[in-house]
């Protein structure tokens, strides 16, 4: 098997979350999951709409955030990503802070239009590379955006997948659960539950996470690693020549 790096292993999983999707965004500072969208787009011949957000060549918008909001809105976004600084076992997610709000001990940027893509968008898929027990609590200290909403409250959208440095995971909204979809080579579920503030759902068979194959690398290491470094240009070096 080809060596790959951890940044081309979860670009690799999050694009495989993409498939089907006709119009996907990603918000800044994301060049993972931009990544991914760049590298479905490039498999697609173009089928798949990317945005990039604080992207010049990736990026249709002029008004980034109004117009994702708006398009949001009218049903035309199947996908965004969304992180937190704490998110916990019912996808609540944090971006306000640590501590008793307002005088809390950590200051994080804000919600920005958080709660309502959660609310809007049909495919959230929550990413967060850390997966540590400080990151993944047993509750936020801070609702930015609620995982889950009263059968009365109209939401079309919500969260579906999460992303970290050591599996992916599949939430069921009804149940308001995470379950444990697959383990990324070099990991294990013990190493999971032991780094997770939460309870997760444990199938019988975990699967490993899926290794790029040479033909995904290859694009990654060519016209994703050119197209993304427009952006990104740090995170680009990361990726093999």
């Amino acid at each position: 098997m080809e060596p790959f790096n951890r940044s081309e292993l979860l670009i690799t999983a999050i694009a495989r979350l993409l498939e089907g999707c006709r119009h996907v965004i990603v918000g800044a500072a994301s060049p993972i999951p931009g990544a991914a969208a760049l590298l479905v787009r490039a498999r697609t011949d173009g089928a798949l709409r990317v945005n990039v957000l604080g992207s010049q060549r990736h990026n249709s918008f002029t008004n980034g955030g109004v117009e994702t909001f708006d398009l949001a809105a009218q049903g035309r976004v199947d996908a965004f990503f969304l992180g937190g600084g704490q998110i916990d076992g019912e996808a609540n997610i944090n971006l306000v802070g640590t501590g008793e709000y307002p005088a809390g001990d950590v200051r994080w940027p804000g919600s920005f239009g958080s709660a309502y893509l959660y609310f809007l968008v049909p495919r959230v898929i929550l990413f967060r590379e850390e997966h540590t027990r400080r990151v993944f609590v047993p509750k936020v200290d801070f609702v930015s955006a609620p995982g889950s909403s009263p059968p009365n409250v109209y939401r079309p959208g919500g969260p579906w997948k999460l992303v970290t440095g050591l599996g992916v995971f599949a939430f069921d909204r009804a149940r308001k659960r995470f379950a444990v979809e697959s383990v990324h080579p070099g990991h294990t579920v013990e190493e999971i539950l032991d780094n997770t503030g939460f309870t997760l759902d444990i199938p019988e068979q975990v699967p490993m996470t899926p290794a790029p194959d040479p033909s995904t690398l290859t694009l990654l290491r060519g016209r994703i690693r050119s197209e993304i470094a427009e952006t990104y240009p740090r995170f680009a070096a990361q990726l093999a020549a």
